[in-house]
């Protein structure tokens, strides 16, 4: 679905952009508000494709997130070259790896002088992102991830990309990755739109770049803590979310990336009737999950909410609250408690976890 203007409010906050020099090259960034310190920064990065606007901008610019932005500064990075209005890279410069590019945020934080961040990104933005987080845990306070595949790119997959290559354009190689068949079939003025932006407003030499280094990842090796395994298994130590649309083509990915993902610490939202871009699709809906996870972190306990509860009257159900973990960059030790939930009942999927897990079937 294509969102109605209507959907929008104007919400003013200060805008910075810089260039930010890093090892691996400039990465661009645009910070929106005051970065508070007694508080992460929201930080996010873009899918293969896309920018920060183009990814984001119309979750942020929805009146439902205003509340979150008067809690919160927001960084937005856009991978080197992928910014609206970008030149064409130098023939000179190496295009970085994803390992490369979660190494720039470092960087970035100290750039514009944040403690600590909950990440938000999409696709290969959440695979940077997750990198990120396993190599600098003192910097990240909580994730949030869309389509996140923690597996590198497998000998069939890589195949049939490479077949594909050969009989489509770089925006059907993207379209495809982003979108589900179901979108691409009967969602005509969505991927319009979405062609448009990425053949329009994403320079297509650095773009071709970019494709390329997320299609040559490495597997992030991330090891699930089981009862009598391996002590301190590699896995993130902050809170995460992870999401994905029923009808998104990383709804494999996201299960398997789930499986592997420490289930005490970890939210599993598949988002029924939903696409392959659940911020673009059901913003709203995104949002009121993503309120419940920044208050299961111990912040904006008094933030309204409205979908997500209706919901769950009608079915019945409640969200688990029973899990505490204590901050890593406060000074005072900060309770956060964590919701195991999801849209979508996700019993026919196995889990091997330390306490037990609920899941819980929301239609919103």
């Amino acid at each position: 679905m294509v969102l109605e203007d209507s959907e929008y409010s104007v919400f003013e906050l200060d805008i910075t952009e810089d260039d930010v020099e890093t090892a691996y090259g400039k990465v661009h960034c645009t910070m929106k508000g005051a970065p508070k310190s007694n508080r992460p920064t929201i930080l996010t990065f873009h899918d293969i494709g896309l920018n920060h606007k183009s990814c984001f901008e119309s979750l942020f610019n929805h009146k439902d997130m205003h509340e979150i932005m008067q809690h919160f500064a927001v960084c937005h990075v856009d991978a080197p070259g992928q910014q609206e209005g970008a030149s064409t890279l130098s023939t000179e410069y190496t295009y970085p790896s994803i390992d490369q590019l979660s190494e720039t945020l470092p960087v970035v934080l100290k750039h514009f002088g944040l403690k600590s961040v909950i990440g938000m990104a999409v696709g290969a933005g959440a695979n940077i992102l997750t990198r990120f987080a396993l190599k600098h845990p003192d910097m990240v306070e909580g994730l949030v991830l869309i389509n996140l595949s923690v597996q590198a790119e497998g000998l069939m997959d890589w195949a049939a990309q490479k077949i594909t290559s050969w009989t489509h354009a770089l925006p059907d190689t993207v379209i495809s990755h982003l979108f589900g068949k179901e979108e691409i079939h009967n969602n005509h003025e969505l991927i319009a739109t979405f062609r448009h932006l990425i053949t329009n407003n994403i320079n297509q030499s650095n773009l071709q770049q970019f494709v390329k280094s997320y299609k040559s990842r490495r597997n992030l090796e991330i090891e699930r803590p089981v009862q009598g395994g391996i002590e301190n298994p590699r896995n993130l130590r902050c809170p995460v979310l992870l999401i994905v649309g029923d009808n998104s083509p990383a709804v494999d990915a996201v299960v398997d990336s789930n499986s592997r993902m420490n289930p005490t610490t970890t939210t599993f939202l598949k988002m029924a009737d939903c696409g392959g871009l659940p911020q673009v699709d059901q913003p709203g809906k995104l949002i009121e999950a993503l309120k419940y996870f920044i208050q299961g972190m111990g912040y904006m306990p008094s933030a309204s909410m409205t979908r997500l509860a209706r919901a769950r009257t009608a079915s019945n159900s409640s969200l688990e609250r029973n899990r505490n973990r204590s901050g890593t960059n406060t000074d005072e030790q900060r309770g956060r408690s964590h919701t195991d939930v999801s849209m979508e009942s996700t019993s026919g999927t196995e889990h091997s976890s330390l306490v037990p897990t609920q899941s819980v079937e929301l239609s919103c």
